[in-house]
Formats: structure tokens, C-alpha cells, sequence
């Protein structure tokens, strides 16, 4: 039997919500893998409920045609059947929870899996706007609420349904007059449960809602970042005071929880304890009287115990069961976005054209506009009430330009330009709105997304690590790589000196982000990860960004032999780093404002001039 108090946690406005027939024969198209196993289990939850209904009637036997009639033998029988069935009920529990705990877990591995490869496949805009915390909790929450509609969520209804018929039943064959009276009673149950429902559904997400904002505090101020700009700016009396009062009301609500939780029970308690006096006294009279036996007296009151827990529980069914499809019905709905950059049903790889006509790079009359919030996000994901659409020009506006196979071609401007917007373009995180953009004359929207990864390579402004081992996060790049090409792309790199000299070597964790390394460091392993891979077209997004003089200058050597032979597109802030490129783009309000190498720009005296006269003026 399930515990009482279970559904009286959950958010009762879920009981409103109203699902679609289509989502529940998609929900019910989840459980049809496992539609032996569900069978078994339900097959399992029926004996083991109707077991539960022999017990008490054993007893009845026991009293009446053993005890009272002094024979040793239907008393030994009766006693013996009754721990028969206790043992076969313990072995059924045990075997309908291995089966639930089976498919609940295959259940829940399929929905991460699937929802952890769709969200894969989402285009840099979700990721932009969506809320890492809600996404977790899309792949951890509500999966596990979605697989509790055909575990618990299942067996309770199941079990507790027949639970009642039976005991009802057996009631019933015994006396029909103390059923029913058994059955007036059922109010003084399920009204004060309801009440009570609803206050600890309250206090519930109360104590959520405290309990988030605490997990928040502790989430920005414990990050590497967070920390450290809590030591720069914060006050650590401060922090604790401020957190001690977020404890404080965490602490409070949970003693209300748990005396609500205490009286719900003690309450229950008591009115059952009440019920029982009330048939022992009516059913007493009846068998002084002759009316019943002593054994049905008893059998009767042990029914009660099986029969109010049950009755109460589905008082709140509803609530249980829609908490459990309202979870699966947001799985579904990150599942259900479409992701706005695919595949083509007859997209070819890049790797042919590229080994064909050389890495060459191409845009053609290019706009772009970010997409809005409507396109690419949900609003449960970004945690707002409704996702508002963004009014919002080209970033893009007829951007054209040629980067001829073995090139370096620069793009330089002002901040906000659209030069990253670009380079976003080039590796296909974004469609153009309109024109073309190719890489040895494909169009990247016709080739294969997994060949265009394999041709193209970034080093973005921010390079990011993971919280893994040196080698490990080259090896991101290219996993079957051996140390010794690790080895190689470090030296290239200008960061084997550093490594060498670490006592983990290879096996050092950068930490979180890579916060254990410099901003130069981190950014020169990201450039040894682009050179294992190895790319046929580079993009470097301010690649130097972090690195001092003198680095810079050991960077841009290795990078100048690196880049032989391949086709680069390098956005730099610093003009320095490009006075040598093949061509220079000057963006500037999403427009080619000026093009040529870096002398003829200077002779232009356009916009070009001005940032190198700006940069320059004090050197």
C-alpha cells in the first residue's frame, strides 16, 4: 500500500492542465518497448493485492473454526497460511519492485539519451537564450517524473484500486451493514486529506522556491569565478549573513512542513483508531447478539487498516497522475523543437570538394538576422511567462568577399560589426537569411554538418576547456591522438615547455573552465587543440586576444607555419597581427566598408587608417 501523505506534495494545479490526445499517444508510444514488462507488472501488482485480502479472512477461520471450536489443527493451518502469504507477498514486492525499478531505469535512459542528443543538435541561438539550470532539469526532473507514470505512478493507482475492490468485496460477504458503515466514515478521511492536500501543496512550493534561490547563492558564489569576484568585491561576513538568512527561512518553512505533515498524520491516525473502536463496538453488539461471529468482528477491523490508506490516496489521484504526463508533456516539448540548422535530405560530404577544389572560402551577398526568441526557444526553458518576439534588424547586409584556397584574409572593425556574426556563419552555427555562404564551392546549407567539422577549425576570444585533463581536452579535438602528437601540437603551440614542467604532465586538470591556467595559457592550448586537429580552414576569432608581447610573438610564428598551406580567416582587434595578411575586410555596420592589403588600406585613409592611427597613437 502506498504511503498517504505521498500525493499530498505535489502541485495541484496540474489537475487544470489538460493533456492532448495526440501527446498521450506519444507518451503511450514511450511504454510500447516495454509493453511485456508493464504487462508482468501489472499481472504482479493483482496477486499481490488480492493476497493482501486473504490474510484477514485466514484470520476470521482461525477465530472462529480453530480458537473457538479448540481445534489445534485449523488453527496451525490458518496460522500457517497466513505466514505463507505474508512470505509470498514479500517475495512478490520484491520481484514487482525489481521489475519497476527495469523498466523505470530503461525508461529514463532512453528519454536522457534522446533529449540529450536533441538538444545537441539545437543551433547556437538556444543555447543563447535557453537557461542551463532548466535544461538540466528537463534531462533530470522531469524525465523522472515521466518514468514515474508507468512505475510508481502506475502501481499505486493499480494497486490501490484493487486494494479497495477487494477489501470491499470481502467486507461485504461478511457483513454489509458494518461495510457500509465502514464506508460513512470515508469523509471524515478524504475531506480533511484534500485540505490538507492543498496547505502542504502550498508550503511545498514555498519551500522550493526557498530552497532554489539558496542552491543559486551557492552556485554563483562557489564557481571559480564567482568566488574569486567575491573576494575582489565582497565581504565574507556579508555573505555568510546573507546566506544565514536565506538557512533561516529554508528552516522555517520546514518546521511548518513538518508540523502540517505531523497533525495530517496524527489526524488520520486518530480517525482511523476512531473507525476501528466504532466497528469492534457495533460489531461486539452484533456478535453478543449472535448476528456475527467473533472472527468476522476481527477480519472486519483488520480490513479497515487495508481499506482507508488506499481510499485516501485515490482521493489525490488526479494530482499524481498529472504531475507524472505534465512531466513527460515537457520532455516533449524540447523534443518537439525543431532544430533551425539540419541536414539536407541529400547533403554530401565536404571533405570530397575540399580535396577536389582546395579549401577556398566564399560569401556571397550575405544578411543575416539573429533569430528571434519565437524560432529557436521555449519560454519554460528561458523561465519567463511567455516568450516575447525580438524586433530586430540585419546584423548582415550584403556582405560579399573571397578567401582563395591557402589564403589568410583578416577582418577587422569596430566592436559590434558583425565580424564574430561571420565567423559563426563560416562554421555554419547560423543559416544566412539570404545569399550564400561556400567553402570550396559547396554550399555549406547542401554539405554534411559532420564533414564541415572536419574541415573547419576555431580558436574563439573566450577559449573554453572542460574540467578534464590537459590531454583530455586536446584530445576533444581528435580522441584517437597519440601523446607524442599531443607532444606535437603543444610544441607548436609554445606550451610543452609548460606543461613538461608540471608533475602531471598530460594528466593535469585544468579545473573548472580552465581557471587553473592563465588567460594566455589557456588560450595557446586551445590553439594546440586546433593544430591536432589539423583543419584544411582555420577561423580565428581573436586568438591572441589574451597573450602578452612576447607570447604573441612565439604564438604567431608557430601559428604563420601552422596556417602553410591552409586557407584562414582571422578576426583580430589587434592590427598588428594582420599588417601581413593576404587581404584585410573592414567591417562596419554589417557592411564591407573597405578591402585590400594592409598599405593600400593605410594610402586609402578610410576607416582602416583611423583604427590603426587610434591603436598606434600612443606606441
Amino acid at each position: 500500500m502506498r504511503p498517504v501523505m505521498t500525493g499530498f506534495t505535489r502541485d495541484r494545479e496540474v489537475t487544470r492542465h489538460r493533456l492532448g490526445r495526440e501527446t498521450l499517444r506519444r507518451i503511450l508510444g514511450f511504454a510500447r518497448p516495454y509493453r511485456v514488462g508493464l504487462t508482468w507488472f501489472l499481472v504482479l501488482i493483482a496477486i499481490e493485492a488480492g493476497l493482501g485480502a486473504l490474510t484477514p479472512l485466514l484470520f476470521r477461520v482461525l477465530i472462529d473454526d480453530g480458537i473457538a471450536k479448540s481445534d489445534a489443527r485449523v488453527v496451525v493451518l490458518a496460522a500457517s497460511g497466513a505466514a505463507a502469504l505474508a512470505l509470498v507477498g514479500a517475495g512478490l514486492s520484491v520481484l514487482d519492485r525489481w521489475l519497476s525499478a527495469r523498466i523505470g531505469e530503461a525508461l529514463i535512459r532512453d528519454l536522457r539519451i534522446q533529449v540529450f542528443d536533441h538538444v545537441q543538435r539545437m543551433p547556437l541561438a538556444f543555447f543563447a537564450r535557453a537557461k542551463t539550470g532548466a535544461l538540466v532539469q528537463r534531462l533530470n526532473g522531469d524525465v523522472l517524473g515521466a518514468q514515474q507514470a508507468f512505475t510508481s505512478t502506475l502501481q499505486n493507482v493499480v494497486s490501490n484500486v484493487l486494494t479497495v475492490a477487494f477489501v470491499l468485496g470481502a467486507m461485504a460477504s461478511m457483513s454489509w451493514q458494518l461495510t457500509l458503515l465502514s464506508l460513512v466514515i470515508v469523509p471524515v478521511f478524504v475531506l480533511p486529506a484534500r485540505w490538507f492536500g492543498q496547505k502542504m501543496s502550498t508550503i511545498t512550493r514555498e519551500s522550493y522556491d526557498l530552497n532554489a534561490v539558496a542552491a543559486q547563492t551557492m552556485t554563483e558564489r562557489f564557481s571559480v569565478a564567482g568566488a574569486h569576484l567575491v573576494k575582489v568585491f565582497g565581504n565574507p561576513e556579508r555573505e555568510s549573513a546573507s546566506y544565514g538568512e536565506q538557512a533561516d527561512q529554508v528552516a522555517r518553512i520546514g518546521v511548518k512542513r513538518a508540523l502540517y505533515a505531523t497533525w495530517f498524520r496524527v489526524g488520520l491516525t486518530t480517525v482511523a483508531a476512531l473507525a476501528v473502536a466504532i466497528v469492534y463496538g457495533a460489531g461486539g453488539l452484533q456478535a453478543v447478539s449472535g448476528q456475527l461471529t467473533i472472527g468476522v468482528v476481527v477480519a472486519l477491523t483488520a480490513y479497515l487498516q487495508r481499506l482507508y490508506g488506499p481510499l485516501t490516496a485515490l482521493s489525490n489521484v488526479q494530482v499524481d497522475v498529472m504531475t507524472a504526463l505534465v512531466s513527460f508533456e515537457r520532455v516533449l516539448e524540447v523534443l518537439d523543437l525543431e532544430p533551425s540548422v539540419t541536414d539536407a535530405p541529400d547533403a554530401r560530404d565536404l571533405r570530397d570538394e575540399v580535396a577536389q577544389h582546395g579549401p577556398s572560402l566564399e560569401l556571397a551577398g550575405v544578411r543575416f538576422r539573429y533569430p528571434t526568441a519565437e524560432e529557436v526557444s521555449l519560454a519554460s526553458l528561458e523561465q519567463v511567462a511567455s516568450v516575447v518576439p525580438d524586433v530586430s534588424g540585419d546584423t548582415l547586409a550584403d556582405v560579399s568577399f573571397t578567401v582563395p584556397a591557402g589564403a589568410m584574409v583578416a577582418l577587422v572593425g569596430p566592436s559590434g560589426a558583425g565580424k564574430t556574426t561571420i565567423s559563426q556563419l563560416v562554421t555554419r552555427m547560423y543559416d544566412p537569411t539570404s545569399g550564400v555562404v561556400r567553402i570550396a564551392g559547396a554550399d555549406l546549407r547542401d554539405v554534411t554538418q559532420e564533414s564541415l567539422r572536419e574541415v573547419v577549425g576555431v580558436v574563439s576570444q573566450e577559449a573554453h576547456l572542460f574540467h578534464d585533463s590537459i590531454a583530455g581536452n586536446l584530445r576533444f579535438a581528435r580522441p584517437e591522438a597519440s601523446d607524442d602528437e599531443l607532444w606535437a601540437s603543444l610544441r607548436a603551440a609554445r606550451l610543452a615547455d609548460l606543461v613538461e614542467a608540471m608533475p602531471q604532465g598530460l594528466d593535469t586538470v585544468v579545473g573548472e573552465r580552465g581557471y587553473r591556467m592563465s588567460g594566455g595559457e589557456r588560450q595557446r592550448l586551445a590553439i594546440a587543440r586546433l593544430l591536432l586537429k589539423s583543419p584544411a580552414l582555420v577561423v580565428l576569432d581573436e586568438a591572441t586576444a589574451h597573450l602578452d608581447s612576447e607570447s604573441e610573438a612565439a604564438l604567431q610564428a608557430a601559428l604563420d607555419e601552422a596556417l602553410t598551406d591552409r586557407t584562414a580567416l582571422v578576426i583580430a582587434h589587434r592590427l598588428s597581427t594582420v599588417r601581413h595578411a593576404d587581404l584585410i575586410v573592414v567591417i562596419d555596420a554589417g557592411r564591407v566598408a573597405e578591402r585590400g592589403t594592409h598599405d593600400q588600406l593605410l594610402a586609402a585613409g578610410g576607416l582602416y587608417t583611423t583604427l590603426y592611427t587610434t591603436q598606434f597613437a600612443n606606441t
